[in-house]
């Protein structure tokens, strides 16, 4: 809740600074004037760029990264309905969920993920998953071109 608070205040920041472009209020008449308007637009800017760098501190910690690989862990079944999926941070750290799925029913797994590795251990679908989620699918080192993986980083 915090994180769509400040992105309000920032997105107030941003209309604030709109209006003073859309020409509304009075021209200035001389030069004093024209620097009072140059000192508010600096601070307003200062204000914007202190919001900025909070939520990029605060984005760190939540979801940024995900990558999905769907697998057939066993021939007896059809198809590839069973999944990994990585959820990691700016950090990577997070959480890898795997799904397998069987004739008689469906077992799910969560396992901790710390700067991109677990204290348990992982099979490969769980490497892949956390792989396509640090790195992308056109980066990643295993080249595997199943579904998922990305970033929604903006950068």
């Amino acid at each position: 809740m915090k994180l769509i608070e400040k992105w309000l205040a920032l997105e107030n920041n941003i209309l604030n600074m709109w209006k003073f472009f859309q020409k509304k209020e009075k021209e200035p008449e001389n030069f004093r004037d024209v620097l009072a308007r140059f000192k508010d637009l600096e601070n307003d800017f200062e204000k914007l760029s202190q919001e900025l760098e909070k939520l990029k501190k605060e984005s760190q910690f939540s979801v940024q990264k995900v990558g999905i690989v769907r697998f057939n862990p066993f021939s007896e079944v059809g198809s590839d309905q069973s999944f990994s999926i990585a959820l990691l941070d700016g950090n990577d750290n997070g959480v890898v969920i795997t799904s397998l799925y069987t004739r008689e029913g469906n077992r799910v797994y969560g396992k901790p993920i710390k700067k991109g590795a677990s204290e348990y251990s992982l099979s490969e679908e769980e490497k892949k998953a956390i792989e396509k989620a640090k790195y992308g699918n056109k980066n990643s080192k295993s080249g595997n071109s199943a579904a998922g993986g990305g970033s929604f980083r903006s950068y």
